[in-house]
């Protein structure tokens, strides 16, 4: 695993206008070395604050929205328009981006056939836009919201999916956040990433931003085990931090 770097924001709205811009560099950066970028999208409190942050800056156009491919790292298995859905309430961002050529990979909605289906097609998608033999691509940036009881994407602690080791998507059944029927990427698919942002704000989160940061295990706290392969960094607010020594 690399190295942490937990970095501190004064409150949810600096860090949201932060990462954006951060967001916005890592992307041009990623362009200007290999041509085309891959970003892990995340929902969520933060991850929306982040995502209109993002809409709205000034700079967003400095990225190639034509060279970019935004993937997410799970959804709700919900039908295509529920406003629970993490690519609904991110409309605004990718109502904005896609225009601009941005290729958005939605996880599939419930249509009636089995989640474990869906995520086969979303995982043979991951696998076409790899390299040969690979599941899924390099993904410069991996965003990930981190809930109250530490989990990361829909991989919840001490629940079965947390524990996969072979495929890169799975279904998530029985969640113990609503609603129970989820599909998720793997740990080993998030943490093929270049960078992998974890991002915590509001003190309800400080719990589990401490627990996670004790390297307690996958079970324990899902969160505690995902790194990037260049780096990790946590963006976190000061109340979210309110735990850590």
């Amino acid at each position: 695993m690399t190295a942490r770097q937990v970095l501190v924001h004064r409150d949810a709205a600096v860090l949201a206008q932060a990462a954006a811009a951060r967001l916005i560099t890592a992307l041009v950066d990623a362009q200007a070395a290999r041509g085309t970028a891959h970003a892990v999208l995340t929902g969520g409190r933060n991850g929306n604050a982040l995502l209109a942050a993002l809409a709205a800056h000034p700079a967003r156009d400095a990225v190639d929205w034509a060279r970019v491919d935004l993937w997410w790292g799970d959804e709700r298995y919900l039908p295509a328009g529920d406003p629970e859905r993490n690519a609904v309430q991110a409309a605004a961002f990718l109502d904005a981006v896609r225009p601009l050529g941005a290729r958005v990979h939605e996880l599939p909605a419930a249509d009636g056939t089995a989640p474990e289906a869906a995520a086969e097609r979303y995982a043979a998608e991951l696998a076409a836009a790899a390299a040969p033999g690979e599941q899924v691509p390099v993904f410069d940036v991996l965003m990930l919201g981190v809930g109250p009881d530490a989990h990361v994407a829909s991989l919840f602690p001490g629940h079965p999916g947390v524990r996969e080791r072979e495929g890169a998507v799975i279904a998530v059944h029985d969640s113990p956040k609503p609603p129970p029927t989820r599909l998720s990427l793997t740990l080993p698919a998030l943490n093929g990433a270049r960078q992998a942002w974890l991002l915590a704000a509001g003190a309800d989160k400080a719990e589990a931003v401490a627990l996670a940061l004790t390297d307690p295990g996958a079970d324990t706290a899902p969160a505690s085990a995902v790194s990037g392969t260049e780096r990790t960094l946590w963006l976190v607010d000061e109340a979210a931090a309110g735990k850590l020594a």
